[in-house]
C-alpha cells in the first residue's frame, strides 16, 4: 500500500472539476424560468402565424406569367376547367343577337299633315318672303345665312324672294285653286309617310347615345296596339337614310306625282320636323333584361383534361390562358389531398420554422441581447417578420409581382432600427421563406437576396431621407441587372434575352418597385422610430439644435449645467467615433442628460457663483443624496413630457448607472463614526447609489465616462496633461471595477481607446496660453 494513498490519474482529476449537471437538467431549469417561457411562447405564436401566412397546409402555386417551361408540364390528375374566354365570347355573340327594343307611338306622325297644310297656306297667302316667320322660312329652305356664306345680306334676301316666288308660282300654276292643290298635296303626303306609322321614326342622336352598332337590329313594339312586333334596321327608321334612293321614302317619290313636284321642299320640311315626329323610344329595361337572359342561357364551356395530358409544351411561355389552366390543375390536385397528408405537411412546415427561428434566435441571443431582453421589442420583431411574409406572398401573384416591396422594406427597417448584420441575417431567412412559398426557383432567391444586400449596404447611418431614396434607386438598379442576368443564364443566347419583352418588362417593373420602396420607407420614418423605439440620425440632427425648448430652459435656469452638457457632448462625440460608435447619438444624449438639474439648479455645484453658500450645508447627507440622485428621475420625466425618443431617455437614466455618490456617502460615514457607540448606525452603501440601470449600449458607456471625467477635471487646480491623464485613467478604472460596463458591449480595447480620446480632448480644453505683457500707459 502506498504511503500517500492511491495516485489519481489525469482523467480522474479532470472528471472531478467537470460539471456533474446534465444538459437535460439545465434545460429543465431554464424551462422553469418565467422569462424564458414567455419568450418561447412568443416564438411558438410566431411559428403558428408564419405557418398560416405561407398557407402551410397546401403546396405553393409556382407558376407565373412569362415563365418558360423548358421541359413541358403535364396534368397530374384528370380535371375539368371552365374556358372563361370562350364562354364570354359565346355569351357576347348570343347577346348581340338580341335586338334593341323600342316602343312605337305613331301619334306624332298624325300631326305632320295638318302642319304641312298650314305652312303651305301661309306661303300662298304671303306677298313677300319676309312676311313669313323665321321658322317657316327655315323649314322650306327660304333663308340664307349671309355671315356663313360671306356674301351681302341684301343679295341673299333677293335670292330668298326668288325661291319664294318660284314656290308660289308652282302652287298657283297647277289645276284648280291653291287651296285645292294644297289639299291634294297634303293627301299624297299622308299616304307618302304612311309606312312610317308601321316602322316608326327614330332620333339618330338617341341611337348613338346607347352605343348601337350600325348593323344592329331594332325591335319595334307598338304602344297600346296588339300588333305583331317588327324587326327593322337603323336605315328603316332614321330620316336621313329613308330619303336615300334605296330608302323607304326615297324610292316612293314616283308614286306621288303631285308631291314629287315639290320633292326638295318636302324633304327639307320633313327633315326640319323630324325631331317632333320621333315615334320610337328606347326601352332600356326590357332590352337589358332580355340580353341578360340570353347571356345566362349560354352554358359555360367546360374543358376536360385527362391525366398526363400536355398542358404546356416544352419551351412554351406561360401566358394568361395557360396560367388559368395550370391554376385549375393545381386546385384539382389540392382538392384530392387527404387530411393526413395535409397534417404531415403542416408539421413539416412548422418544423422548418422551428429550425429557422432557433438559428436566428441563437444569433439574436449572442449579438442582440437588448432585443431578447425586451418582450415588446421581440414581439414587434416577429410581427414585422410575419406581416412581411404574408404581404410578400400576397403581392407575388400576377400582375403585381411586387413581393420585393415588403421584403426590401422590412430589411431596410431592420437595418435602421438595429444594424446591418442583423438585417442581413433576417433578409436571408425571409428570402428562403418567400422563395420556397412562392415560385421556388434558385433564380428568384438570388435576385431577392441580392436586392436585400444592396438595400442594407448604404444604411450604416441614415443622415437624411435622401439616403433611403438613394438606397431604393441602387436597389432597383441591382434588381434590374441581376434579374436580367438570371434570364440570360437560363437563355441559350444573350440576343434571345434581349428580345424577350416579358423578361425586360419584369426587370424594369421590379426595379420600379424597389424605387417605390425607398420612398415608402423614407415617408414612414417617424412611424418606424416610434414603433421600434429607435432614433435615426435624421431625428438626432433635428434634436441637436440648441434652440430646443428644453435646452433653452436649461440655459436659462442652470447655465453651469448647460455649459457642462455642451462640453460633455464635445468630448463624448469624439470618444464614441474613435471606437466606431454613434458619435451623433452621444452628442445629443449629452445635451439632454442633465436636464433634470434645472428643477433644483442651486443644489448642483456647477451652478454656484463665487460667494454663494451651498444648500447642502444645512441638509443631512442622505437628504442631499436623494436630491442629487433625483435629477435622473426628473430628467426622464421631463424628456417624456416633451416626447423625446426612447434612446435619449435611456441616456438620461443610464448616464450614472449604479455608481456611488461618494462625497455624501463619506460624509454620512464620517458622521456615523462620530456618534456615540450606543447610537452608532451602519451606513448602507446601497442608499447612496444611483438606481440605474447600468449603461446598456456602447454609446451610454462612453457618455458615462465623458460625464465623469469632465466634472472631475474642473476640480484640478493645475490641469497639466499628466494630471489629466492620471485623472481619466483612475476614473475609468474605477467605473470598470465597479461593474458599470457589464451590461454594455464595450471591450477593454475600446475602453482604452475612449480613455485616450477623452484625455486628448481634455488636454486640448485646458491647454496653456502665452501670457501677454501688460499694456503701458502713455
Amino acid at each position: 500500500m502506498s504511503l500517500f494513498g492511491q495516485k489519481k490519474s489525469r482523467s480522474s482529476r479532470a472528471q472531478e472539476i467537470r460539471s456533474t449537471t446534465s444538459w437535460w437538467k439545465r434545460v429543465s431549469e431554464q424551462m422553469r424560468d418565467r422569462n424564458v417561457l414567455l419568450r418561447l411562447l412568443i416564438c411558438a405564436v410566431a411559428i403558428v402565424a408564419l405557418t398560416c401566412a405561407v398557407e402551410g397546409w397546401r403546396a405553393p402555386f409556382p407558376y407565373r406569367i412569362g415563365q418558360i417551361s423548358h421541359h413541358g408540364i403535364s396534368a397530374k390528375v384528370t380535371f375539368k376547367r371552365e374556358n372563361k374566354s370562350e364562354t364570354i365570347r359565346l355569351r357576347n355573340e348570343r347577346e348581340e343577337q338580341i335586338p334593341y327594343t323600342f316602343n312605337h307611338d305613331p301619334a306624332p306622325l298624325g300631326t305632320l299633315g295638318p302642319l304641312l297644310k298650314k305652312d303651305l297656306l301661309d306661303i300662298a297667302a304671303a306677298n313677300r318672303v319676309t312676311q313669313l316667320s323665321g321658322e317657316l322660312r327655315r323649314s322650306f329652305g327660304l333663308t340664307s345665312n349671309s355671315r356663313e356664306n360671306g356674301t351681302d345680306e341684301s343679295a341673299n334676301e333677293s335670292d330668298d324672294q326668288t325661291q319664294f316666288e318660284d314656290l308660289q308660282t308652282r302652287l298657283a300654276t297647277t289645276d284648280g285653286t291653291e287651296a285645292e292643290q294644297i289639299e291634294h298635296i297634303v293627301t299624297e303626303f299622308n299616304r307618302f309617310i304612311a309606312p312610317l306609322k308601321e316602322h316608326g321614326l327614330a332620333d339618330k342622336k338617341a341611337l348613338k347615345s346607347i352605343n348601337m352598332d350600325e348593323d344592329a337590329i331594332i325591335r319595334v313594339v307598338t304602344v297600346d296596339v296588339p300588333a305583331p312586333e317588327t324587326a327593322v334596321s337603323q336605315a328603316e327608321v332614321v330620316i336621313d337614310e329613308l330619303f336615300n334612293e334605296a330608302g323607304l321614302l326615297g324610292s316612293a317619290w314616283d308614286q306621288y306625282p303631285k308631291l314629287n313636284e315639290f320633292r326638295s321642299e318636302i324633304e327639307t320640311w320633313l327633315l326640319a320636323q323630324s325631331a317632333r315626329a320621333v315615334t320610337l323610344t328606347y326601352d332600356s329595361e326590357t332590352t337589358q333584361k332580355e340580353r341578360k337572359a340570353a347571356r345566362d342561357s349560354v352554358a359555360p364551356v367546360v374543358q376536360t383534361f385527362d391525366q398526363d395530358d400536355l398542358l404546356v409544351r416544352p419551351g412554351e411561355t406561360i401566358d394568361e390562358e395557360l396560367l388559368a389552366i395550370l391554376r385549375a390543375e393545381y386546385e384539382a390536385v389540392e382538392a384530392n389531398v387527404p387530411f393526413n397528408s395535409r397534417l404531415l405537411r403542416v408539421t413539416t412546415v412548422m418544423l422548418m420554422f422551428v429550425i429557422l427561428i432557433a438559428l436566428n434566435g441563437y444569433f439574436l441571443v449572442r449579438n442582440e441581447p437588448v432585443l431578447i431582453r425586451s418582450l415588446s421589442r421581440l414581439g414587434i420583431f416577429f410581427i414585422t417578420i410575419t406581416v412581411a411574409v404574408f404581404l410578400c406572398r400576397l403581392f407575388s401573384v400576377d400582375p403585381w409581382r411586387a413581393e420585393v416591396i415588403p421584403l426590401v422594406a422590412t430589411v431596410m427597417v431592420l437595418a435602421i432600427a438595429y444594424n446591418q448584420v442583423m438585417a442581413t441575417v433576417t433578409a436571408f431567412t425571409l428570402t428562403i421563406v418567400v422563395t420556397v412559398s412562392t415560385v421556388d426557383t434558385i433564380g428568384q432567391f438570388i435576385v431577392l437576396m441580392s436586392v436585400c444586400a444592396a438595400a442594407v449596404i448604404p444604411l450604416q447611418s441614415v443622415s437624411s431621407r435622401s439616403t433611403l431614396i438613394k438606397a431604393g434607386f441602387w436597389t432597383g438598379l441591382i434588381y434590374l441587372v441581376v434579374f436580367w442576368g438570371a434570364g440570360v443564364i437560363h437563355s441559350q443566347s444573350v440576343s434571345e434575352a434581349w428580345s424577350n419583352g416579358t423578361l425586360l418588362s419584369r426587370a424594369f417593373q421590379g426595379a420600379g418597385w424597389c424605387l417605390v420602396t425607398g420612398y415608402l420607407v423614407a415617408g414612414s420614418l417617424p412611424f418606424i422610430e416610434s414603433s421600434f423605439g429607435v432614433v435615426t440620425d435624421i431625428s438626432l440632427l433635428e434634436m441637436s439644435d440648441v434652440s430646443h425648448p428644453l435646452l433653452q430652459e436649461l440655459v436659462r435656469r442652470a447655465p453651469g449645467t448647460y455649459n457642462h452638457s455642451i462640453t460633455v457632448a464635445t468630448i463624448g462625440e469624439s470618444a464614441a467615433e474613435s471606437i466606431g460608435a454613434n458619435g451623433l447619438m452621444v452628442r445629443v444624449g449629452a445635451y439632454f442628460h442633465d436636464i433634470g438639474k434645472m428643477l433644483k439648479p442651486q443644489y448642483f455645484i456647477e451652478n454656484h457663483v463665487e460667494g454663494m453658500e451651498s444648500r447642502h450645508d444645512h441638509l443631512a447627507p442622505a437628504m442631499s443624496t436623494l436630491i442629487i440622485i433625483g435629477h435622473v428621475k426628473d430628467g426622464a420625466d421631463l424628456a417624456r413630457q416633451h416626447h423625446l425618443p426612447t434612446p435619449i431617455i435611456n441616456f438620461i437614466e443610464q448616464h450614472h448607472g449604479t455608481t456611488l455618490v461618494e462625497y455624501f456617502y463619506h460624509e454620512a460615514t464620517k458622521q456615523a463614526d462620530q456618534q456615540p457607540e450606543e447610537h452608532k448606525t451602519r451606513v448602507e452603501e446601497s442608499s447612496f447609489r444611483y438606481p440605474g440601470p447600468k449603461p446598456q449600449t456602447r454609446e451610454a458607456g462612453v457618455m458615462m465616462l465623458a460625464d465623469s471625467v469632465e466634472s472631475a477635471s474642473r476640480t484640478l487646480s493645475d490641469p497639466t496633461p499628466k494630471r489629466i491623464e492620471t485623472l481619466v485613467h483612475d476614473l475609468t478604472l474605477k467605473k470598470l471595477l465597479d461593474g458599470q460596463f457589464d451590461d454594455c458591449a464595450l471591450t477593454l480595447k475600446e475602453i482604452h481607446r475612449v480613455e485616450k480620446s477623452l484625455t486628448k480632448s481634455l488636454i486640448g480644453i485646458y491647454h496653456g496660453r502665452i501670457k501677454y505683457p501688460e499694456q503701458r500707459t502713455a
